[in-house]
């Protein structure tokens, strides 16, 4: 049987969870972790980044594109925009979410915003591929689970398959 993107949307293969987690902030748990979230976001902020790249808009969409692959995400829509004189702003639309990146080539600066649902996916894969294609001399990864809503915690959590 083959997946439909909808039934990549919101949280495919996840077992509804005994009790909801608490946590304001906790760790990104590791792949196959099976703990009650509707998601992952990551915040990462870039500095001291190779200023051509964070200016190239060309660049940018392929990195973006391939930070999602890496990620384990699936891209539905890539959207970017340069700015004059300089700056990019990105937007990958995922079937799990998506992925921002605004850019500052004249600070070296770059603000990124990784934010998936479901088991399968590794935002903090997607973190790894930015910065370091981007050259940050130094980063800051800030990550945390987005708590599933009471509403949900009872619900039927498995992917629904398309018939064959």
């Amino acid at each position: 049987m083959n997946q439909t993107l909808s039934s990549l949307h919101p949280n495919p293969g996840w077992k509804p969870a005994a009790s909801p987690t608490h946590a304001i902030a906790s760790p990104v748990s590791a792949p196959g972790d099976t703990t009650d979230a509707v998601g992952k976001h990551c915040i990462l902020e870039l500095y001291d980044c190779d200023c051509a790249r964070l200016d190239d808009e060309a660049f940018l969409r392929d990195t973006i594109t391939t930070a999602a692959r890496r990620a384990g995400a699936t891209l539905l829509n890539l959207i970017t925009h340069r700015f004059e004189p300089q700056g990019v702003t990105g937007l990958a639309l995922l079937a799990e979410s998506h992925i921002s990146i605004h850019t500052w080539p004249e600070s070296g600066y770059a603000a990124v915003d990784v934010f998936t649902c479901g088991d399968h996916t590794m935002p903090e894969k997607a973190c790894q591929v930015l910065w370091e294609e981007l050259g940050a001399g130094r980063h800051k990864l800030t990550s945390f689970r987005r708590e599933t809503p009471e509403a949900l915690i009872d619900s039927q959590r498995e992917p629904h398959l398309a018939s064959a």
